[in-house]
């Protein structure tokens, strides 16, 4: 499995801007989409953003479209996630993911195996 080291997280005004890096290792992650996933304190982890493994298609959480882009640098190993126009709503704990399928982008938790730590991300009001 490969080994996903996110950065980037910090504490940040409403309407300010933050730029997540997820760096993959330990085996090349192209060929398999990516995905950024959040936790809350007390809420269920939720599906953010996911881009494909070609980076031709992306999916966003309705409440994220127009402000979050996802992208992914495969010479680097490295999936990013833009953060515009912050909200207190986006404060947890953000994840990035690998799927378990080859080629496949899903919304789905349970389809991802491989996991980072998290980096916390903090918007004041």
């Amino acid at each position: 499995q490969a080994q996903l080291a996110e950065s980037g997280g910090g504490l940040v005004q409403a309407g300010g801007s933050l730029r997540l890096s997820c760096a993959a290792s330990g085996r090349a992650f192209s060929g398999y989409a990516m995905a950024w996933f959040r936790q809350a304190p007390g809420k269920e982890r939720e599906f953010v953003t996911a881009i494909s493994w070609n980076g031709a298609q992306t999916l966003y959480k309705d409440s994220v479209k127009g402000r979050f882009t996802i992208s992914r640098d495969d010479a680097k190993n490295t999936v990013y996630l833009q953060m515009n126009s912050l909200k207190p709503e986006d404060t947890a704990v953000y994840y990035c993911a690998v799927p378990r399928y080859f080629r496949t982008m899903t919304t789905t938790l349970g389809d991802y195996i491989s996991w980072g730590q998290g980096t916390q991300v903090t918007v004041s009001s």
